[in-house]
């Protein structure tokens, strides 16, 4: 049975063999050809303020996002705005990097207010959201712009619960949760509190099953092919 589930690439959908790293236009543009419906992306602001799509706060070989300039940027490592005029017509799922555990820390939010901004200058409608597992991104992100989608990360040590209360309270509009997390009655009480379900990472077939069986929204994955073949077939 066909399950009316979307599909996210995980950092789009990565070829190693063909040499598509993650988080690259090639990966975003692989997702769309594989018949993902969006791709998740991550990204770190540079030491001169741009927006770079990059999950590790280290390059290897390179350095540390927070202490480069774009141009001293790999090629492969495209800026936001370039991510986001690749994926129209696909949801996009912005990840913003910005814990306080991370030396790059920034209190001030500025790469969250900047997504904010360059998601408004892309004009890519409803089709986007912006996740975190920092609410003060989450938060600074609707300080700009209160018509934008946000997701509240939630790692598999979360209390989903408290999580919920909270997201409601801050008028983000989804959880994405660890798969670790996800059950009927969770899933339930989300969507009855008007919030959307995300989960990830979730690559294997059986558990792709079980999590839409649950009702999710959305699944985010490091296997395309496989989530295609699995939650679309009719």
């Amino acid at each position: 049975m066909r399950m009316n589930v979307a599909i996210q690439g995980h950092r789009g959908s990565p070829e190693p063999s063909d040499g598509i790293s993650e988080n690259t236009l090639a990966a975003f543009a692989r997702a769309r050809r594989l018949g993902a419906d969006g791709v998740e992306l991550d990204v770190r602001l540079t030491a001169d303020g741009a927006l770079a799509v990059c999950h590790d706060p280290n390059i290897p070989g390179v350095g540390r996002v927070a202490d480069l300039d774009v141009h001293q940027l790999p090629d492969h490592v495209p800026l936001l705005a370039a991510a986001l005029g690749a994926c129209v017509g696909m949801t996009v799922n912005v990840e913003v990097k910005n814990l306080p555990t991370e030396a790059n820390y920034d209190p001030d939010e500025t790469a969250a207010r900047m997504v904010a901004n360059a998601i408004a200058e892309a004009d890519l409608g409803e089709g986007v959201v912006v996740s975190s597992f920092w609410p003060p991104s989450l938060d600074a992100v609707l300080a700009v712009d209160p018509a934008l989608a946000t997701g509240l990360l939630l790692a598999e040590w979360a209390d989903p619960t408290q999580s919920l209360m909270m997201a409601q309270d801050m008028g983000f509009r989804a959880l994405h949760l660890h798969q670790s997390l996800v059950t009927t009655a969770l899933v339930e009480e989300t969507h009855a509190a008007g919030l959307a379900v995300a989960v990830w990472t979730v690559n294997d077939p059986e558990a792709m099953t079980a999590t839409a069986t649950c009702g999710v929204d959305t699944i985010i994955t490091d296997d395309v092919p496989l989530a295609v073949t699995t939650i679309r077939v009719t």
